[in-house]
């Protein structure tokens, strides 16, 4: 198959949310796979990264790098309102190039790109899927912007997809109930890497470089810094259960403006402000050592369409602490974790039973194993492999 991946941002721009690493690892095991894959983003700023292993070459429509057997072109972008961008080279290479391509995935809502493309896909009869990652009901930032997005270009977009993909039980028990035809959806887990071998060797590196102990009950988040995620509550219940040892780790960029400064705040007027490390965004290597030297992971959020970084904790054999409000719960419950409500004293208890209760963290550790193998790459590409083979053979009329 010839597929084309529509994505707002793509690699190297990791600050711009789990998509970017989702997406690109999707893409690389299809390549794998023998499929021709392409990815089409805008670019926000890929001639400036300092990236070695990127081969950025001039193209007809802007940057354009193959790497792992993807090749992925960079839109340039003319103008930008958040993460939504004004990318004009998008229609000439919808008209130039889009036959070439068997079917269209598009990856999320509220941006140009997905619309102008899908536009030229029901011109030339292309069949597209949508995964919307979560964002089909307006929960953060710009709520009146998005509906009116859904109300003005939305439509016909979501209407004509042949399928659209859910990435948990949550997220498809939502768009049944906003009325999405049944039919039309398909569900496929978000995925995570295996493991690098080199992990063992970061093993102690985190630890070493803050003076934390290997004794020392570390607790990971990570996650965007805005309120919905639940950062506060964490800090408030890490004060309770571990009132004298003990690091908290908050990793991850700043959504909302003074947020990290509401947060630290929040840690000195609980006690902690001397255990509760603040990281900023962390990612590749710094990331894999992070996790290797944490014991738990904790992440209270009010809504999470999957919960990827909880899923890349369970890669490492690293227990979670989730809310009812995770997609990912329906594979951590009483396996690789705990579920419990985004509230100081469940959270405390929770996170009191991990440390203290030995058998229970055990075992729990040892269930990451088992929901790490569900989450592989490989076993979801094949799955995916499946949807579109379905899709154009109902294209097709052979179905």
């Amino acid at each position: 198959m010839h597929i084309l991946k529509v994505v707002q941002a793509y690699y190297p721009f990791q600050e711009n949310g789990g998509a970017v690493v989702k997406v690109r690892a999707l893409a690389r095991a299809l390549a794998r796979h023998g499929h021709e894959v392409t990815v089409l983003t805008a670019d926000l700023g890929v001639a400036a990264r300092d990236d070695t292993t990127m081969k950025i070459e001039r193209s007809r429509w802007g940057w354009r790098v193959e790497q792992d057997g993807v090749v992925t072109v960079y839109l340039p972008t003319l103008g930008h309102y958040r993460a939504l961008t004004i990318n004009s080279n998008v229609i000439e290479f919808c008209r130039s190039h889009l036959r070439e391509f068997d079917l269209v995935h598009f990856y999320g809502l509220y941006d140009l790109l997905g619309p102008t493309v899908s536009f030229f896909c029901r011109r030339y009869g292309i069949p597209y899927v949508i995964e919307p990652m979560g964002m089909n009901r307006p929960i953060d930032r710009n709520i009146q912007m998005k509906r009116l997005w859904h109300r003005c270009m939305g439509g016909r977009y979501w209407r004509n997809a042949a399928r659209i993909v859910a990435t948990s039980e949550m997220e498809q028990e939502e768009l049944l109930e906003d009325n999405v035809l049944l039919h039309k959806i398909v569900m496929r887990y978000n995925g995570v890497d295996s493991v690098p071998d080199r992990a063992g060797i970061l093993r102690g590196s985190f630890r070493r470089q803050h003076g934390i102990s290997a004794n020392e009950p570390l607790i990971l988040f990570l996650s965007r810094l805005i309120p919905r995620k639940g950062a506060d509550v964490l800090i408030q219940a890490f004060a309770q259960a571990c009132p004298q040892s003990g690091r908290l780790v908050i990793a991850g960029p700043e959504g909302e403006t003074g947020y990290r400064a509401f947060l630290e705040k929040c840690a000195i007027d609980v006690g902690v402000g001397g255990r509760v490390l603040f990281t900023g965004p962390i990612y590749d290597e710094q990331k894999r050592a992070v996790f290797v030297d944490s014991d738990l992971f904790a992440l209270p959020s009010r809504y999470e369409n999957f919960a990827n970084a909880a899923a890349e904790a369970i890669a490492f054999g690293i227990p979670v602490i989730i809310t009812p409000f995770c997609g990912i719960r329906s594979l951590v419950d009483g396996r690789a974790g705990l579920i419990v409500p985004p509230e100081k004293e469940p959270l405390a208890d929770a996170l009191r039973n991990m440390i203290d209760n030995k058998p229970l963290f055990e075992r729990l550790r040892e269930g990451c194993t088992e929901v790490a193998a569900q989450l592989s790459w490989d076993r979801l590409t094949q799955q995916m492999e499946g949807y579109y083979t379905d899709v154009l053979a109902s294209e097709n009329g052979t179905h």
